[in-house]
């Protein structure tokens, strides 16, 4: 029982003592290369003139590269200081270091693949195509493949079988595995579909209601980032923009203008034919003298036509007031020079509601920008609701209670 156990502390020490040589061997080798990789590379990038091997070689590979490297170097490292007999007999001593090396080398590898992909990746962003044709998702596929075929090397390592039947025995979990990954499959179907029919760039403004109303910001296999209005960010899973109808607001961001389409209500009570009094003082006004100077000579040309009854004035042929304010809106927004005359132009009334007759402007604004479209349309408004009085007209309003305190 003495010499057993004497045996196995004598077997422990010298396995604790390879183990101390082999950790030493690989933390200065570690910093050897960790060194090296870092002066040698940084000097080659320098020289370049672009900034695309700055994203590829970037700290986090050259610091994998550095935990593999002394990996694969200590064998050569220890068969310079030992006969093939003394490593042959330590390599059986620490079987368990040999299969740790098994799992870790594959890991570290995976690491440096997926590294070099996410490089790529961000390289590829700083192209405009990546707005067009996004490849991010079909990045994480691959890394998905390549972590799927890291486990699979790493679990034939450790079992000692082929890789091949391993993948062959995979087909008897067929189902599970797509129980597994079945969000990645309906991604990679939604993330295809969405780039090949050009449905969602990086930069577009969607709307998808209850859910997200912003701009997105990014799109990758499982997800579409979308930052709101409100900046709070919406995360939506890529198979509901194909599930689910939403509004890509791109169409009018590459057209000429954006679209302002608000109404007027005008309290109908208030429209009626103008009078003299009403005329002259609208014939002073510039957006005007040409309409009336024109029009004036046919209504009183069609008048004169008039046989039987031409006192009558519901035989005669009169202006109104809502048609001259709307004469007057048209050549108003004609001489702005922040509306698009070429797209369609509309003033136009709509169906006559309980809240009035809608008198509705159908235009386009040369200017996009959000605040700048607003400040646009608020000044159109300001200026017509505030000269209706002028056409003896009147913008209908529910009464208020200041309105009910005026007739008391």
């Amino acid at each position: 029982m003495g010499s057993w156990l004497t045996e196995l502390i004598n077997k422990l020490g010298h396995e604790m003592y390879a183990l101390g040589i082999i950790l030493t061997a690989y933390l200065l080798l570690y910093i050897v290369c960790r060194k090296l990789l870092s002066t040698i590379i940084t000097k080659v990038v320098k020289k370049t003139k672009n900034n695309y091997d700055d994203a590829l070689f970037s700290p986090e590979l050259l610091k994998k590269l550095s935990l593999l490297l002394p990996i694969l170097l200590i064998p050569a490292v220890a068969a310079f200081f030992y006969t093939p007999t003394q490593l042959l007999k330590a390599s059986v001593e620490l079987s368990w270091l040999i299969q740790l090396k098994n799992v870790i080398v594959p890991i570290l590898i995976c690491g440096i693949i997926n590294t070099i992909i996410d490089s790529f990746v961000e390289v590829y962003q700083h192209f405009k195509i990546s707005k067009h044709r996004p490849i991010k998702g079909y990045g994480q596929l691959i890394k998905i493949v390549v972590w799927i075929a890291t486990l699979i090397f790493i679990a034939s390592a450790l079992m000692n079988k082929s890789p091949w039947k391993l993948l062959a025995g995979l087909g008897a979990v067929s189902a599970v595995l797509l129980m597994i990954f079945k969000d990645t499959i309906l991604g990679l179907t939604a993330s295809f579909q969405l780039t090949m029919n050009d449905m969602v760039h990086v930069g577009d403004w969607i709307v998808l209601p209850g859910k997200c109303d912003g701009d997105v910001i990014d799109i990758s296999l499982h997800t579409v980032k979308v930052q709101n209005w409100d900046k709070t960010i919406s995360t939506v899973p890529t198979y509901t923009l194909i599930n689910e109808s939403f509004v890509n607001w791109r169409g009018m961001s590459e057209s000429d203008g954006r679209r302002i389409k608000r109404s007027i209500n005008i309290d109908m009570n208030s429209i009626k034919f103008l009078d003299q009094t009403t005329i002259k003082n609208l014939q002073k006004v510039n957006l005007l003298k040409d309409y009336l100077k024109g029009k004036l000579p046919q209504v009183s040309e069609s008048n004169s036509r008039i046989l039987e009854d031409a006192e009558l004035s519901t035989n005669q042929r009169r202006l109104t007031n809502i048609g001259t304010f709307r004469v007057y809106i048209e050549n108003f927004l004609k001489t702005n020079p922040m509306i698009n005359q070429e797209m369609t132009f509309l003033v136009r009334q709509l169906q006559p509601t309980a809240e009035g007759l809608p008198l509705e402007i159908y235009i386009f604004c040369k200017d996009k920008v959000w605040a700048n479209y607003e400040a646009v349309q608020a000044d159109i408004f300001d200026h017509l609701l505030a000269i209706i009085p002028e056409f003896d007209l009147r913008v209908y309003q529910s009464p208020t209670g200041f309105d009910f305190n005026k007739i008391r």
